[in-house]
């Protein structure tokens, strides 16, 4: 019996006998899920798998780097990504899509948004915020021992390829890029800046559980046009890239191997149609971020907690 089999209630199980007949033709081999370093995604990952589990699918979670894994989907080394980000993954996504072999699974209902950001109390240091050019302006107040007179910005993990660095250079901003190791790294930063309400501003992301623990805001950076990270001629700056905002209303995709449809079209089926909102992705990472769940146990939760959401994707 399998962790999700023992939470399941008679009722649903019965919801999911029902449709049997159209899980047997899935493999008896495993469906390899991506998981990176940032919690809903892991959580996520865990949430389909469990419904996967439940159609009588193997399932396994591989550890991946957030850009490679999608040369590895592609090459049919691992199966499923469940969360693609415009704002970090569309450059790594694309190419590896062009190439063939990867496919978009469609999106999640989910509108994102990555980006610096800064928590409320900042303001009382930099009052003109969340203009860019006026937290320039305040840079001195965002300085750290480590980054001497100018500013410091705390980014995320350096393979999330946020390009913050050449944003800096490309804006003549007063900022040295500070990167985090994980993602947890930064929300311990931000908890230790809201002890003494150090002004801090960093890489944070909607959907996420933080935004309703920490108010802030995003920082507005000239307006993002298409073409803004590889035509100097398109921003602000007629001599560089990266010289604008990354997208505010950014998608959130799922990817697959090319093969999963006809190795496994029970459950490409439902990762086509699942799809989650901002507040469900929130609830997520809140799960483990927040109430310190183990991922695994975190989906197991949510799956219980929302069976409405889930169980027509099985029918």
């Amino acid at each position: 019996m399998t962790r999700t089999d023992r939470w399941l209630s008679a009722t649903a199980m019965a919801f999911l006998m029902g449709s049997a007949a159209a899980h047997a033709e899935d493999s008896s081999d495993p469906i390899i899920f991506a998981t990176n370093n940032w919690s809903s995604q892991v959580v996520m990952s865990n949430v389909i798998g469990q419904i996967f589990e439940t159609m009588g699918d193997n399932v396994e979670y591989v550890s991946a780097d957030a850009q490679a894994n999608y040369e590895a989907i592609r090459l049919g080394d691992l199966t499923v990504q469940v969360e693609v980000w415009e704002g970090t993954h569309a450059t790594s996504f694309e190419e590896a899509l062009a190439k063939g072999g990867l496919v978009d699974a469609g999106a999640h209902d989910a509108v994102t948004r990555e980006d610096w950001w800064f928590p409320e109390w900042s303001k009382e240091a930099c009052p003109g915020l969340p203009d860019w050019e006026a937290l320039n302006a305040c840079a001195a107040a965002f300085a750290t021992p480590e980054t001497g007179d100018k500013g410091r910005f705390l980014g995320g993990p350096v393979d999330w390829l946020k390009h913050d660095a050449e944003r800096v250079e490309a804006l003549g901003m007063d900022f040295v890029v500070v990167n985090a190791g994980s993602a947890s790294a930064l929300w311990a930063e931000l908890s230790a800046a809201e002890r003494d309400k150090r002004p801090i501003v960093m890489f944070n992301w909607t959907p996420n559980f933080a935004e309703a623990v920490w108010p802030g805001e995003f920082i507005e950076f000239p307006e993002w046009v298409d073409g803004c990270k590889d035509d100097p001629a398109v921003g602000p700056n007629p001599d560089a890239t990266w010289d604008c905002g990354n997208p505010p209303n950014g998608y959130l995709k799922k990817a697959a191997w090319e093969g999963m449809k006809d190795k496994w079209p029970a459950a490409f089926a439902v990762l086509e149609q699942a799809s989650f909102t901002n507040p469900q992705i929130a609830e997520m990472a809140k799960l483990v971020d927040v109430d310190e769940m183990e991922p695994e146990d975190a989906a197991t939760a949510w799956l219980e907690a929302n069976q409405d959401v889930w169980q027509p994707w099985v029918q």
